[in-house]
C-alpha cells in the first residue's frame, strides 16, 4: 500500500539574485532621472509661488527638453517596474517579505528608531517600518505612473482626470507624490549608510539562503 508523505526542498541563493539587483538599480535610476527632470519641467509652471528647484539639480537645458527626458524615464521605469512586479508576485519575495505588516510592530519599531535602538543587523529580514516603507513606495510610483499619464494626456483622459478634482488637482497630487519618493530616497540611502552591507548585498547578492517549499513526494 502507498502513502504520500510532505518533504521540505531547499533551494540555496543569493539574498538578491541578479535579475533583481539589475532591476533595482534600473528603477533606481529611472527614477533618478524623473525627479531631476520634473524639477525642470515643475519649474516652467511652479505650483507653489515660493518654491524652485536650482538648475543644478534639474535635467534639462529647457522645459521641452526636461519633458523628454521625462519621457524617457517613464517608459523605463513602466517597463521595468511591471516585470519587478510580476517577478515579486510570481516567485513569492512580496509574500515572504513584505507581509504581513502589523500596527503593533510598526509602533514599536519607530520608538525604537527615535531611541536610536533600531537593530538591522539581519538584511535577510525586513522589520515592519521597512516593510511599510517598501509597499508604501510602491503604491506611491503606481499613483505617480497614473496621474503621469492623465497629465500627458488630459483629453484623451478626460474623465479619469475629473474623477482626481481636474488638471491642476492631478498635478498637485502628482507633486505630492513625488515629495514621497524623494522622502523615501533620503531615507533609504541614509539607513544604507548606517548599515553599509545592505549595500553591498545589492551588488554582490548578499548572503545565501534557504527557500523552502513543499514538495509532495510518493513513497511506498
Amino acid at each position: 500500500m502507498s502513502n504520500s508523505f510532505t518533504v521540505k526542498s531547499t533551494r540555496r541563493h543569493r539574498l538578491h539574485p541578479a535579475g533583481l539587483r539589475a532591476m533595482h538599480w534600473l528603477n533606481a535610476l529611472a527614477m533618478v532621472l524623473l525627479i531631476m527632470s520634473g524639477w525642470k519641467i515643475y519649474n516652467d509652471e511652479v505650483l507653489f509661488g515660493w518654491l524652485h528647484f536650482p538648475d543644478a539639480l534639474t535635467l534639462g537645458v529647457w522645459a521641452q527638453h526636461g519633458l523628454q527626458w521625462h519621457f524617457f524615464a517613464m517608459w523605463i521605469l513602466m517597463v521595468n517596474g511591471l516585470i519587478y512586479l510580476a517577478y515579486g508576485f510570481a516567485s513569492g519575495r512580496f509574500r515572504r517579505k513584505l507581509v504581513p505588516i502589523r500596527p503593533a510592530e510598526v509602533v514599536a519599531e519607530v520608538r525604537k528608531a527615535l531611541a536610536f535602538k533600531l537593530a538591522h543587523d539581519d538584511i535577510t529580514h525586513y522589520n515592519a517600518v521597512q516593510k511599510l516603507l517598501y509597499v508604501g513606495v510602491i503604491l506611491v510610483i503606481v499613483l505617480q505612473v497614473v496621474t503621469g499619464w492623465l497629465l500627458w494626456k488630459p483629453i484623451q483622459f478626460s474623465e479619469a482626470l475629473a474623477l482626481f478634482g481636474g488638471f491642476q488637482a492631478v498635478r498637485l497630487i502628482h507633486f505630492i507624490g513625488m515629495a514621497a519618493i524623494v522622502g523615501f530616497l533620503v531615507v533609504h540611502v541614509a539607513l544604507a549608510l548606517l548599515v553599509p552591507k545592505t549595500i553591498g548585498a545589492m551588488v554582490t547578492g548578499g548572503p545565501l539562503v534557504d527557500d523552502t517549499a513543499p514538495d509532495a513526494v510518493p513513497a511506498e
